[in-house]
Parts: structure tokens; sequence; C-alpha cells
């Protein structure tokens, strides 16, 4: 069994509106979150094998501050150009290249990519309620945990199981 870990990167920042989109950084409300999420993830010791992660800065910001509290088990990110604003299928192509030794991948990047892919992916016996709230809104720094069966290389629409939905606001205190 293997494990699809889909991370949308942490709020940005838009004080600086001359910067292109790819090189919005992290607003400190994003900053806090991706630390958040990346905890929520060593905790239920979910840590991943790899890391595809879009090459935009705030995807990086969110990937290093969530690795920093992953410790050190958090593998090196392999930053891809593509991943940035990339559809659904393009994403779903991507994840079919992962390594066939990686048991957990996470994939960090943006909507509204992710979140299709997300609703796609979600096959029978997917957790209803994680479901629901998922295709209701996938905000910045949601993670949407999947269960494959079978290689990276077959994974098809519908092809996983949503287990989880998580999102900061469900740990704030």
């Amino acid at each position: 069994m293997r494990e699809l870990l889909l991370l949308r990167h942490a709020k940005s920042g838009w004080d600086n509106p001359t910067l292109d989109d790819f090189d919005r950084p992290l607003a400190a409300r994003g900053e806090a979150a991706a630390a958040l999420m990346g905890r929520e993830v060593a905790v239920r010791g979910w840590v991943p094998d790899t890391a595809l992660v879009s090459a935009a800065l705030r995807t990086r910001q969110t990937w290093r501050l969530a690795a920093v509290e992953m410790g050190e088990g958090a593998p090196s990110a392999t930053r891809d150009k593509a991943l940035y604003m990339a559809s659904a299928d393009r994403l779903l192509a991507l994840i079919r290249q992962a390594p066939e030794d990686c048991r957990r991948l996470l994939l960090l990047g943006h909507n509204p990519g992710m979140e299709d892919l997300a609703v796609g992916l979600a096959g029978p016996g997917s957790d209803a309620q994680a479901l629901a709230r998922m295709r209701a809104k996938f905000p910045t720094a949601a993670l949407a945990r999947f269960t494959v069966e079978g290689p990276w290389a077959g994974l098809g629409f519908a092809g996983a199981q949503l287990t989880h939905f998580l999102c900061p606001r469900d740990f704030a205190s």
C-alpha cells in the first residue's frame, strides 16, 4: 500500500503588487500554517519518502517550514517548474513518474489543479466526511491523504482512497 499526500501551499502575501505571481512569498499567517501542517504530518507518522514541490517561491517556503517540523526524516524536495499552476492531468502524470520504491509521496502545489486532482483521485472507499469537506473547499495549507494500491505508474482518476482531509483551522487553538 502506498500513500499520497497532496498539500496546497500556505497563504501567500500580496504586499507587493509588482511581483510576478511565481515570486509571491508567504504571508505571516501562511508561515504559521505551513509549520503547523508539518508538525501534524510528523505527529501522525506521515513523513514522506519523496517530496515534489512547485518551484514557485510560496511553495518552496511552505515546504521548508513544514519539513523543519517533520524533522530529520523529511526528504530533500525535488523542485519542479512543471508543478506551477499545473492541471490535474499534468499533476497525475508527474505522480505516475514517482520512483517505485517510494512508499509515501508528497506533492506540494497550487489550486485549482491540486483541488481538481484530489477530488478526481477519490475513488470507492474514500472517507465520505473528508471528501465532502474537500469538495466544499481546498484552502491554503490543506492536506489530502490518500492510500494507493498498485504502482504509481498505474494510478488513475478514482483510483485512490481519500482517508483524511486536514486544514490548519482544524488545529487552531
